[in-house]
């Protein structure tokens, strides 16, 4: 098989659907893999790197997706609508279920469209969408820590406060992958941790995970519109 790998041209989107390792995997197994130059670079990964991988480098998008499967990380926009044809197998995060126009789209030009978020284990787990769901979490804390700053428009808060100083309260709905990998940065940063969700045995886990330093609340309406903020906490 040809894979084609574009590079992002999304507004902000410096990640690349595969890396040399990637590259070197496919090559080693008797595929071809066609890069587009610079689609690595904003990932920290160079076209020679890729070269070195075994992949062919090509100077335009149209060239890498003229492949047998193209891989990216996301949704084609408009402008790579053109690029959309029958018998053309498309791996990507898709989110169909927000974007009317593409879903036509795929399914007017008879692509074969695998997105990441529904590729599932006979577990039930998301493989592919789970680290995802890990960077959004860890980094949900980071840049509320950076918003709580007086100088970004915040209350002036720090997250662990200091001696002498509460620390600040971090309120966390929902205790799956986000959630928990927001509250273990928050924990980290020394922020008093409070994690809301429906099911009780999943706070339970939790609790164990994080032997009690974080206070589980079974959520409600009552428990949601609670002030959590203040001496009580």
């Amino acid at each position: 098989m040809i894979i084609g790998v574009p590079k992002e041209v999304k507004d902000q989107e410096y990640r690349v659907a595969m890396t040399p390792g990637g590259v070197h995997q496919a090559v080693r197994h008797g595929h071809q893999v066609v890069v587009e130059r610079g689609a690595g670079v904003g990932s920290g990964f160079d076209d020679d790197q890729y070269e070195a991988a075994g992949a062919t480098m090509v100077s335009s998008a149209a060239e890498a997706w003229s492949a047998d499967m193209v891989v990216k990380v996301k949704e084609p926009l408009p402008q790579e609508y053109d690029f959309l044809r029958p018998g053309l197998t498309l791996f990507t995060f898709l989110h169909l279920a927000a974007d009317e126009r593409l879903t036509r789209e795929l399914v007017a030009r008879r692509v074969t469209g695998i997105a990441y978020e529904t590729v599932e284990l006979p577990s039930g787990h998301l493989p592919l969408l789970t680290p995802m769901s890990e960077v959004a979490g860890r980094m949900a804390v980071q840049v509320g820590a950076h918003y709580l700053e007086k100088m970004n428009g915040g209350r002036g808060k720090l997250l662990g406060g200091v001696p002498g100083v509460r620390p600040a309260d971090v309120v966390i709905v929902g205790a799956g992958t986000v959630g928990t990998n927001a509250a273990q940065i928050a924990l980290g940063m020394g922020a008093h941790v409070i994690m809301i969700d429906i099911n009780l045995d999943r706070l339970r886990q939790l609790d164990q995970m994080f032997r009690g330093r974080l206070t589980t609340l079974s959520s409600s309406t009552s428990t949601l519109h609670r002030p959590f903020a203040g001496p009580m906490w």
